[in-house]
């Protein structure tokens, strides 16, 4: 059987000089095309459901064969196409995909597209096109560059977030959120307390008596007297999807709201890198912050990376301590202030109080200023109702990170309020001041400057009082001489001082915490407020409810209409999705964030035909008034791989059947009780945004019973980057890098640009670096095949790698070597021997099957290629390639360069795809062997360090160190110009540069 019978086109004219069947980029591309097709024609790789027409291809049901379910982070599909850094984890799934079908499970890998964003949106507010038709020519083109890479999808369950028929369900979602409230004595399946539970619960509760009415606990209301709007009103304080006025991050570059996670720590957009400003706003938002001890608690059963366990923790940062409650005097009436403190011990050191100038107290100071305030506190107004105003339209015009540079100045004015301290009744001045940010803890803090380095800033600013109410441990050496009117003492590690008093203020008894350690003091603290009614213990987190609210066009509507008294109801299931309507401008209207008065305009607003609308929601035909904000585009993100299960069902958003098998808690071997996505590939950058919102929707319609497994996806897996050179000239401007030119003298490597001198750096791949290359320009010059193996040869998939273009002809080479083994050049004919393997062979073999058995299961596919380059170049030195040693050759290569496996494969006479043949296997006493260490060294420096064992040839020892990647990234490409080898110790190689 020849290759041309194949391969339906020879190589070469015959004019080049070259055999007439040799592989090279011609014959891989015409082999891609080849097996490309057929496996869409007969449904290679389509996963098998419990039942439906979703069936494997041929026409099978799941029937009880191991799922695994591997899938990588939704792309959104970028105009600029794919360049070759991107594809690195969509190869990397796909090697374990077509490893694990090997094995015989049943394999979902699936690809769709979170197609709602930014970047097509503000391309449609500069060229009116809608962003739709950029949207989905972007994914036709990122769709065709995925399939030519040989990517082994299950293309029937592809979808994006932008299809009417996934906004269905998106909508769908919400309204369960909508719908639901969290009740903490909840005893869930999983025996954990706290859970999601329907509205109508809680309001079967209050009507019936069992729960009193928050705010009518004394007045006696049932809840069928109260009206419709404060019925709305009690409710919205509880349901997981609420509607919150409060401050919130506002982006006029982008002209919308942004949640916590999309804002960088320097206080500007993750995205565009625009200024960040604290606004108040009605918005929609998420309780997220009612799951933060579970979504800490679980990541204990979740095979994930420390660092993105750690990020996750501290980004919902919990606390313990107590929330305190504090009279307030001054103003116009009674009122009372609530801190939060993880230091309750320290209330005998507070000497003032700060609240965030957006908080509610500001809205009760004294017209005047008493006589004995000083200057210093007045801010150089004439009134604390002044100074207020003015300092409050001040810190609207900063930043969150100006506010909170602890760099900078602390400011701040007088209230003319005074809290008075529970403990010891003293009457302590209330400051506003911009550090204190009112999404933070409750907006307020009490102030102790002994022990804190922002209060004692602001103290020493504005001669406020300083008590140390801990000192240093006798056997640190220090005492509080050494810290007054220096810095206050900080470390939780010491003893506590002046904390008595002889009658506490709210209660009358005596209360000392002198001579207790920290810890001691803390939990004596706590138990005195809550005896005296003032306090009670709390656990607090950093993380804030999720905005859910953006002002913008290219998102998911709102299923949320308002009758005339401004009350949301929800769209009726049958009638989603709510569709977007078209608008006659897709640019969103800012305010400006120093106009008080000024408001946004969202695109969706101006159409009024759709904003207003007639409806009967169960009481008659009403005009209603559509919700003109959009979801953010993490909502689609948020459950798209449940909807991969079977994206064409119409009456779940995922049949629970099919949950069971694909996501269900220990629904394979590898599965633990957390259940979930056997395996999800992604970049770090999404560990507090993306994760942290999925796993969040996830556990809510887990608690409502729509999924049985605790978490969304069990095993995370995060590839590093591929960096790529960029080059400038003398000013500064990057030149296109692939018209650099490289020379080497003396030791020293100098780069030229058209012959004028160039400077080389290294980082990132960007069209505006213009060091892009592109999958097309791989697939083109050395095809898919080649271009997938060097991407998995590179190194450890988990770290960044710098890309260069001059290494991956080593790969061609490789792939070269194997089609020799195989086929005769000049005939085309199959020229393998079917005669036994000789000893040598046959350990070698079993060794490699073994040791590349362990490199798959473990993602290690560089190190996997580094063993089969040595067995086949073993192979080479033969006369005659042995069929049993050369087929489990082309069966192990074939995850990671499937096309040519696969025609190998037909060639040695197989008539089926080997995309579901047996993984090839070993057998133990072919193992047996020691070890020892060879020293790999590249101009006498040690670049690497091989186990080997004692009696392996030169050769094959040879063939292992140049497969090293540190050997072929200082190899550049080209062949050594010497290689000394001394088995099995040593090699030595020396560059041809």
């Amino acid at each position: 059987m020849s290759a041309n019978e194949h391969n339906g086109s020879q190589q070469t004219d015959g004019q080049s000089g070259e055999p007439a069947f040799r592989y090279n980029a011609a014959m891989a591309q015409s082999i891609e095309g080849k097996w490309q097709k057929r496996w869409d024609e007969e449904g290679a790789f389509w996963a098998a459901n419990v039942k439906g027409g979703l069936t494997d291809g041929r026409g099978r049901h799941a029937e009880g064969s191991d799922p695994y379910f591997v899938i990588d982070m939704f792309p959104y599909p970028s105009g600029k196409g794919l360049h070759v850094g991107h594809p690195l984890g969509y190869i990397a799934t796909d090697v374990v995909s077509r490893y694990h079908r090997m094995k015989g499970e049943n394999v979902l890998h699936a690809m769709g597209y979170d197609a709602f964003g930014l970047p097509a949106e503000q391309y449609a507010v500069q060229t009116g096109q809608h962003p739709r038709v950029t949207t989905e020519q972007n994914i036709t083109n990122m769709r065709w560059q995925l399939h030519r890479m040989g990517l082994s999808f299950d293309d029937r369950r592809s979808f994006a977030t932008i299809d009417n028929g996934y906004i269905r369900w998106t909508q769908w979602i919400f309204s369960r959120i909508y719908d639901s409230w969290y009740d903490s004595d909840f005893r869930r399946k999983d025996g954990g307390l706290g859970s999601a539970r329907p509205i109508s619960e809680l309001v079967a509760a209050f009507r019936d008596g069992s729960r009193p009415i928050p705010g009518h606990e004394s007045d006696g209301s049932s809840w069928s007297e109260l009206d419709a709007a404060e019925r709305s009103r009690i409710l919205n304080d509880f349901r997981l999807a609420y509607i919150s006025t409060s401050p919130v991050n506002w982006c006029p570059g982008l002209g919308t709201v942004l949640a916590n996670e999309e804002v960088t720590a320097e206080g500007r957009s993750e995205r565009g890198n625009f200024p960040v400003f604290q606004r108040e706003l009605k918005q929609w938002s998420m309780r997220i912050t009612a799951y933060g001890h579970r979504l800490i608690e679980d990541l204990g059963i979740l095979d994930w990376p420390e660092k993105v366990k750690l990020m996750q923790r501290n980004w919902i940062g919990e606390s313990h301590g107590a929330s305190v409650r504090f009279r307030v005097e001054g103003g116009d009436g009674d009122q009372e202030m609530e801190v939060y403190t993880t230091r309750p011990d320290t209330l005998f050191g507070a000497t003032f109080a700060v609240v965030s100038p957006e908080h509610g107290l500001l809205e009760h100071v004294p017209q005047v200023w008493t006589a004995d305030i000083p200057d210093s506190w007045k801010g150089g107004y004439d009134s604390p109702v002044e100074a207020v105003a003015a300092y409050r339209s001040i810190a609207q015009s900063k930043t969150a990170k100006d506010r909170l540079n602890d760099a900078g100045e602390k400011t701040g004015v007088f209230t003319g309020l005074y809290a008075v301290n529970p403990i010891t009744g003293a009457r302590i001045p209330v400051f506003t001041a911009d550090y204190v940010l009112m999404d933070y803890g409750t907006g307020a803090i009490m102030a102790v400057p002994g022990g804190d380095q922002r209060d004692y800033d602001f103290a020493s600013k504005y001669q406020l009082p300083v008590i140390y109410t801990v000192q240093p441990l006798p056997e640190s050496g220090d005492g509080l001489d050494d810290y007054r009117g220096k810095a206050p003492f900080v470390s939780h590690d010491g003893i506590v001082v002046n904390s008595s008093v002889e009658t506490t203020w709210a209660r009358g008894d005596a209360l000392s915490l002198d001579g207790l350690r920290v810890d001691a003091a803390i939990e004596k603290a706590i138990a005195w407020l809550e005896e005296a009614g003032v306090g009670e213990g709390r656990t607090s987190y950093r993380l804030r409810d999720w905005l859910f609210s953006r002002q913008r066009y290219w998102g998911e509507p709102f299923p949320v209409v308002y009758d005339e008294a401004g009350l949301p109801h929800l769209i009726p299931d049958d009638q989603l999705p709510v569709k977007l309507p078209e608008v006659p401008d897709y640019s969103p209207k800012t305010f400006d964030p120093n106009d008080a008065a000024s408001n946004p305009e969202a695109p969706l607003s101006r159409n009024e035909d759709w904003v207003k609308v007639r409806l009967d929601l169960g009481d008659g035909p009403k005009t209603y008034y559509r919700d003109t904000n959009t979801m953010p585009n993490w909502a689609g993100s948020c459950w798209y791989y449940m909807r991969y299960i079977d994206p064409t069902d119409n009456r779940h958003m995922v049949d629970p059947d099919e949950f069971d098998y694909w996501l269900g808690p220990n629904h394979n071997a590898t599965a633990g009780e957390s259940g979930g996505v056997d395996l999800y590939v992604g970049g770090v950058e999404h560990a507090v945004l993306h994760l942290l919102y999925a796993r969040f929707w996830h556990k809510v319609l887990y608690d409502l019973g729509y999924v049985s497994s605790r978490e969304p996806f069990h095993r995370l897996f995060n590839q590093g980057m591929i960096q790529a050179y960029a080059y400038t000239d003398d000013r500064g401007q990057y030149v296109p890098a692939a018209e650099v030119e490289t020379h080497e003298a003396d030791g020293r490597t100098d780069y030229t640009w058209h012959g004028e001198h160039a400077n080389r750096e290294f980082g990132k791949m960007g069209k505006s670096l213009k060091n892009i290359i592109t999958p097309d320009d791989m697939y083109a010059t050395y095809g898919a095949d080649t271009f997938r193996l060097y991407e998995m040869s590179m190194g450890p998939l988990a770290e960044s790698r710098p890309w260069n273009t001059r290494n991956v002809i080593g790969g061609m080479r490789f792939l070269q070597r194997l089609w020799r083994n195989v086929v005769d050049e000049e005939s085309g004919q199959v020229r393998v021997s079917e005669e036994d393997p000789d000893e040598e062979t046959v350990k070698l073999l079993h060794r490699t099957i073994h040791d590349v058995t362990q490199e798959m299961e473990g993602m290690r596919p560089n190190t996997a290629i580094s063993k089969l380059i040595v067995l086949n170049n073993h192979l080479t030195g033969l006369a005659r390639v042995p069929r049993a040693a050369v087929e489990p050759l082309v069966l192990m290569l074939s995850p990671i360069a499937p096309h040519i496996s696969e025609e190998l494969w037909s060639m040695l006479g197989h008539g089926e795809s080997l995309a579901h043949a047996p993984w090839p296997t070993y057998e133990q006493k072919y193992l047996t062997r020691e070890t020892v260490t060879a020293v790999v060294q590249v101009k006498g420096k040690v670049r690497g360090k091989l186990q080997v064992s004692p009696d392996i040839s030169a050769e094959e020892l040879q063939a292992l160190a140049l497969a090293l990647p540190a050997v072929q990234e200082r190899l550049g490409g080209q062949d050594p110009r010497k290689v000394i080898v001394k088995a099995p110790r040593i090699v030595s190689v020396v560059p041809a540069v």
